[in-house]
């Protein structure tokens, strides 16, 4: 069965949804996530674990996740009927959002990542991924966002071979005021201006992230669920410190050591997402004009 959703959280969404079951999918880093089945719809649950000690304050984050998806949909950047509620509890805070039926990038991808996946249709079905990622990215970062954890498990593709995007806890927008401060997300896609920007200032600095990053996040997540192989090469018990200090310096794993089989224009594609210079990386408009004019 597992823990329980919070009581104030399942009233809630009785009111919007009718009787509810509720599904409890993960249990870690100081949050819990549920299914929660109604008549009237289906939702993702999350809320804080407040005997968790992750070394983060959850539920600021998801009070902050709340502020975020708030102003994303007024910005036309994420749809209003995204969001569906929030609130306190005893232990903290809670969020509920739409449900996305869809398989984890990690797991999408299984199929390409070995020497059989060079079949015809997987070709397409690659840039499609892409394209779409792309496609989401490019309204955020023209409504003035950035997602600013752009990694394998905040992407889903769906049943029509899309991926979606979510998990808007972290995201940096125009206002950098009244938000806790961004220290980064995933090590093993940190962009290298963001892994040198943690190393060179003060634990409590916030780091305003930018679209480039994102772009690097999405080349360095295609690459790592391609080729099987993170795209920065160390052990899995370097101290995150060294971690960062090999993204800064722009080390990295070669497409052309790391494919699985041959693909140029999608190695094309991870390679200009992955540029160490932010500035030399294609904005996510760039990216879905180019993915098009590939198919």
């Amino acid at each position: 069965m597992g823990a329980a959703p919070p009581v104030e959280a399942v009233a809630a969404l009785e009111q919007l949804l009718g009787p509810v079951t509720c599904d409890l999918l993960s249990d870690r880093r100081g949050s819990r996530a549920w299914k929660v089945i109604g008549s009237g719809g289906t939702a993702a649950l999350k809320a804080n674990n407040p005997e968790a000690a992750s070394g983060r304050d959850k539920a600021a984050e998801m009070a902050q996740e709340d502020r975020h998806l708030l102003a994303l949909a007024d910005a036309g950047a994420l749809s209003p009927r995204y969001r569906i509620d929030a609130g306190p509890w005893e232990g903290g805070r809670w969020l509920a959002v739409r449900w996305i039926d869809g398989t984890p990038l990690w797991n999408a991808m299984a199929p390409a990542r070995g020497p059989e996946g060079d079949r015809p249709p997987v070709r397409p079905w690659l840039l499609g991924i892409a394209r779409t990622w792309a496609g989401q990215l490019e309204r955020l970062h023209s409504a003035g966002w950035t997602h600013a954890d752009v990694q394998p498990t905040n992407t889903l593709i769906t049943a029509d071979d899309r991926a979606a995007v979510f998990d808007f806890a972290l995201s940096c927008g125009p206002e950098t005021t009244d938000r806790l401060p961004y220290r980064g997300a995933l090590t093993h896609t940190t962009a290298p201006e963001i892994a040198d920007a943690l190393l060179t200032t003060p634990t409590d600095t916030h780091i305003q992230a930018r679209p480039p990053a994102d772009i690097w996040g999405l080349g360095a997540s295609l690459f790592w669920c391609w080729t099987g192989h993170r795209p920065v090469p160390y052990a899995d018990d370097t101290p995150r410190t060294d971690k960062l200090r090999a993204i800064a310096a722009g080390k990295r794993l070669s497409v052309d050591d790391a494919r699985p089989w041959s693909f140029p224009v999608f190695e094309d594609i991870i390679t200009a997402c992955m540029a160490p210079v932010a500035a030399e990386r294609p904005t996510a408009a760039d990216l879905v004009t180019l993915i098009e004019d590939t198919q």
